[in-house]
């Protein structure tokens, strides 16, 4: 599957997921970054295609620039804090 493929599913899936949630409820471990399980435990339609589409420094978490960047190009809802 091609990234863009993965990108524009994403987004198909994360469109219903309007509920924000704050950063620190998705990071239950409070390492600060947000690992695939933290990001599948509140949105359980994100596959491992899509996470890997937002790590963008590929090392299997997402800090908080690769969440707002996920969050800017609507490939994951927003948060509230």
């Amino acid at each position: 599957m091609t990234k863009f493929a993965s990108l524009t599913i994403l987004a198909t899936l994360a469109a219903p997921l309007a509920m924000a949630q704050s950063a620190s409820e998705l990071d239950t471990n409070g390492d600060g970054v947000l690992t695939i399980d933290e990001v599948q435990a509140s949105f359980p339609d994100v596959t491992s295609d899509a996470f890997t589409a937002m790590d963008l420094n590929a090392d299997g978490a997402l800090d908080a620039n690769e969440v707002a960047a996920a969050q800017e190009a609507g490939l994951m809802p927003p948060t509230d804090g």
